[in-house]
């Protein structure tokens, strides 16, 4: 398991475009028939991916990597597939999971196995794992169950739709502390998150997909009166620290999911940066 430490914001100002993408990018997370997991210190999360193709994959890692016995031991996970149809089995019963549609399992689950539907386009499942004190009941969800939310508009280029799946309001899938979803750009739109935002008591997660091969986001990090961009290219993932704006600009419009974690859960819990403030 790859591991990345947290990072103190003066320190980050001084980084170049390699250190920056070492720290924060996860460029190379899928691979077909492995499980690929990366370990932040940001909140303890665990951000990986699983593609059966040849084989079924366990939820395996070197259990000193976690401190426990079993994967969920004290970890609760929210897993989203966007590749083909798969399945995710939960200690014995599996889960059909499609694109676009989210599967919560709670702390304690001691068996969980990832497998495609079919070899010619298989799953691709992308997870967040985060600590957990109590156990949830394992949950699936479709896109057309989660909660859409419309914001942006065409004149600022940011017309998009919010699906909530792992939240702690109304229809929402119950966790401990995580919070998980997807946001799909409409065509012809490319900023999300603009004007920018952090939020001191939560980090984030972004995967970004359904970018073309030649397509590119540039994705906007740092203190508002300090900010940076990282190069991010289709099915690669940020890390972002709560002291960090998220918001990027694409070469066309994209799909990204986000997944927090920290002090609440409250989706709305949220420190607007105005645009006259950032540098």
């Amino acid at each position: 398991m790859e591991n990345r430490y947290a990072a103190h914001p003066n320190e980050v100002k001084n980084y170049d475009t390699s250190r920056l993408r070492e720290e924060f990018l996860m460029e190379q997370l899928f691979a077909t028939d492995e499980l690929v997991t990366v370990y932040s210190h940001v909140d303890r999360y665990i951000v990986g991916t699983a593609v059966p193709q040849s084989k079924d994959i366990a939820l395996e890692v070197n259990l000193k990597d976690i401190g426990t016995d079993f994967f969920l031991e004290r970890r609760e996970i929210g897993i989203i597939n966007v590749g083909g149809h798969g399945t995710v089995t939960a200690d014995g019963q599996g889960y059909e999971i499609g694109a676009k549609e989210c599967l919560y399992i709670g702390k304690g689950v001691k068996e969980v196995v990832f497998k495609s539907n079919g070899n010619e386009q298989p799953a691709q499942f992308y997870f967040v794992s985060t600590p957990a004190h109590h156990a949830y009941p394992t949950q699936k969800a479709t896109q057309e169950q989660a909660q859409p939310n419309h914001l942006g508009s065409i004149e600022s280029s940011n017309e998009r739709t919010i699906y909530r799946y792992i939240h702690q309001g109304e229809g929402g899938i119950q966790s401990c502390q995580l919070v998980m979803g997807i946001t799909e750009l409409d065509k012809g739109n490319m900023w999300n998150t603009m004007p920018a935002h952090t939020h001191n008591r939560r980090s984030e997660v972004y995967l970004y997909w359904n970018l073309p091969e030649d397509g590119v986001v540039f994705h906007m990090m740092g203190e508002p009166n300090e900010t940076r961009h990282l190069v991010v290219r289709d099915r690669q993932a940020i890390i972002s620290p709560s002291w960090s704006i998220h918001s990027g600009v694409g070469t066309s419009s994209y799909t990204f999911c986000w997944a927090m974690a920290g002090e609440n859960q409250t989706f709305e819990d949220m420190d607007g940066v105005a645009m006259k403030d950032l540098k």
